[in-house]
């Protein structure tokens, strides 16, 4: 339906407001979806009014003005969730509780103002105001969810949505039964130039010369700004991984000194097949290309780039993750083959035991990376929008 989609469309510039944010994981989805809607609507000759509605000096707010899209902020409110729910009634998540409904007046007037033709809502507590104004204002709202539960936003705002993309099958389970007649599977947009990378560039940009092709490369990732448990988890394994594995170990800047320190007494054999950086920027295409296995977190945007492109990994959950939402996604993937999931408490001996089969067996490597793939969508941002353009010619 992807070329009839746009047909159906008005004979104009095509509204959208975009609303979700607070973490790359609900933000980055959000502009692949701007991005690819903005991109067939040229191509059809049809131009893209984007409106993203978030909170104020947030990563929405600065990733909006670097994409040169409007923005508009409106009052939101955090709760701070607790294993026992009489705890939930805090001072400040009341505090923040009422400012919802300054922030459902503030959107109603911006979605009013803007007109429109669909919402897409991806989670973050800035979601719900805008979400609800959507449905007050008559306008369709379009959820989607990157992980495998519905975060507490998308839950809160299912029952007013036209449709909701999930980014695994297994979501639909998990759906209320009133929602799932509207569910659609699309997977999480994955940013296209991921799917880009040539391992050889990554080798001569980097100078990786010292790299040995026949033997395995592992990228170790912790985020942006790097784990402290993961780079020691890998500091502890690091010179048992050198003999059989060629390492390129993203630390985060903090933690490159240190970690640069210890490996100064590596032997120069194995030295030279460890590359350390504080943070990888445009060549991650090329090192994931490069990747035969990842050792990483399993937040929503990892879990879609890791199987879009088909990749073995070891996933090392965030305890503190929202709805200990990453240790759902590593579980789902574990469960499928597709991954290996170290939960609980993780030391180095369990690194070791995870990874050892997976360097040394290029046979399980390769089908660990075969299901992960099969899991993985990379078309996911053309039927997101598909689903956009679809709930706003309804």
């Amino acid at each position: 339906m992807t070329s009839d989609a746009v047909d159906r469309l008005p004979q104009r510039a095509f509204r959208l407001i975009v609303t979700g944010g607070g973490t790359g994981g609900h933000t980055y989805p959000a502009l692949t979806a701007v991005r690819t809607a903005r991109s067939r609507l040229a191509a059809a000759g049809r131009g893209l009014d984007v409106l993203w509605v978030g909170t104020r000096n947030s990563l929405e707010s600065r990733v909006a003005a670097s994409e040169g899209i409007e923005f508009e902020a409106v009052a939101t409110g955090k709760i701070r969730r607790h294993r026992n729910p009489l705890k939930m009634v805090s001072p400040a998540n009341v505090r923040d509780m009422a400012r919802v409904p300054l922030g459902v007046a503030q959107a109603r007037a911006v979605v009013s103002r803007f007109r429109p033709d669909v919402v897409l809502a991806t989670g973050g507590y800035v979601a719900v105001p805008v979400g609800i104004a959507a449905s007050l204002c008559r306008r369709p709202l379009v959820v989607h969810e990157q992980t495998v539960r519905l975060g507490l936003a998308n839950r809160t705002l299912a029952g007013r949505a036209e449709r909701i993309a999930v980014s695994s099958e297994s979501t639909l389970s998990l759906l209320p039964e009133a929602s799932r007649s509207i569910a659609v599977v699309t997977g999480n947009p994955v940013r296209p130039e991921v799917l880009t990378g040539d391992a050889d560039k990554a080798i001569q940009s980097l100078g990786l010369h010292g790299f040995h092709r026949d033997l395995p490369t592992v990228y170790v990732t912790g985020g942006a700004q790097g784990s402290e448990q993961i780079n020691g988890l890998v500091a502890e394994v690091l010179p048992w991984l050198l003999t059989g594995a060629n390492v390129i170990h993203q630390c985060g800047p903090a933690n490159e000194e240190a970690l640069r320190a210890r490996a100064a007494g590596l032997p120069a054999e194995l030295a030279a097949r460890y590359w350390l950086t504080g943070f990888v920027g445009p060549e991650l295409p090329d090192v994931l290309a490069l990747a035969d296995v990842v050792i990483a977190r399993s937040g929503a945007g990892t879990i879609a780039e890791l199987t879009a492109l088909g990749k073995a990994a070891v996933l090392i959950p965030l305890a503190s993750s929202a709805g200990n939402e990453q240790a759902h996604n590593a579980s789902h993937l574990q469960d499928a083959g597709a991954a290996v999931a170290l939960l609980g408490d993780v030391t180095p001996d369990r690194l070791r035991d995870a990874m050892g089969p997976l360097l040394g067996d290029v046979e399980q490597r390769t089908t660990v990376a075969e299901r992960a793939r099969a899991y993985g969508r990379p078309d996911a941002a053309d039927r997101l929008v598909d689903v956009l353009f679809s709930a706003a010619s309804h």
